[in-house]
């Protein structure tokens, strides 16, 4: 065999055992990486929900919103975010029980009374309630139930108040005043009044939330 012949051969077991090794190596380095511990999993925390707002708790008169009974005659106030001026206030009383009636009048110059009044009981709270009149077509105040437009509204209060006007009302200074209040099965409020002498006057009611009124101007 010549000497050429030699390296060739030489050099191809050469190649041979390089390639066995490479592969031999790789072998041994992936049987490694299948046996090994596996890495840690690790833990992603559950997104937590949002918790819910707070449950709004009610303010207090005075001090959370604009306390109604501090209205004065000759006041500039916003009722719903409605302007309008008092032009004069009753002062009624009857057993035992006090409230006031403001007299009204928005920007379109329309007259409306608003009532303010401290509601006994278990749990007292103040009764806002701002009134439209109603045509009674001659009606009086039934002692039972009665229909006004179609809605059947029963008697809940009626007597005869004493009253004291301040500003302008429209009414003497003093004198008694009859009311026949009733509801409807709705909530709906329906109110009779009178000033003895006068003939009847009827009216809805809307109750209003509270901090629905603003003091603008205070009476100079």
């Amino acid at each position: 065999m010549s000497v050429t012949s030699m390296v060739v051969l030489g050099l191809s077991i050469a190649l041979v055992l390089l390639l066995l090794g490479a592969f031999l190596a790789t072998l041994r380095q992936d049987r490694k990486g299948r046996t090994s511990t596996p890495p840690p999993v690790v833990e992603v925390a559950p997104v937590e929900s949002p918790m819910p707002a707070p449950v709004s708790v009610p303010g207090q008169a005075g001090t959370d919103y604009i306390d109604p009974r501090t209205i004065q005659v000759g006041d500039r106030i916003e009722v719903l975010g409605s302007p309008a001026r008092v032009l004069g206030a009753m002062h009624i009383s009857w057993q035992g029980q006090q409230w006031t009636e403001y007299l009204l009048r928005d920007a379109s110059r329309r007259l409306q009374w608003l009532s303010v009044e401290v509601r006994a009981g278990d749990r007292p709270h103040l009764e806002v309630l701002l009134w439209n009149d109603v045509p009674t077509q001659g009606m009086i105040p039934a002692k039972s139930m009665l229909i006004m437009e179609g809605v059947e509204f029963f008697p809940i209060e009626r007597g005869t108040a004493a009253f004291r006007s301040e500003g302008d009302t429209g009414n003497p200074d003093r004198g008694l005043l009859d009311f026949a209040d009733y509801r409807a099965s709705d909530g709906r409020l329906l109110s009779f009044e009178r000033i003895q002498g006068s003939g009847w006057t009827a009216s809805y009611a809307q109750p209003l939330p509270p901090g629905s009124i603003s003091i603008v101007r205070r009476a100079s």
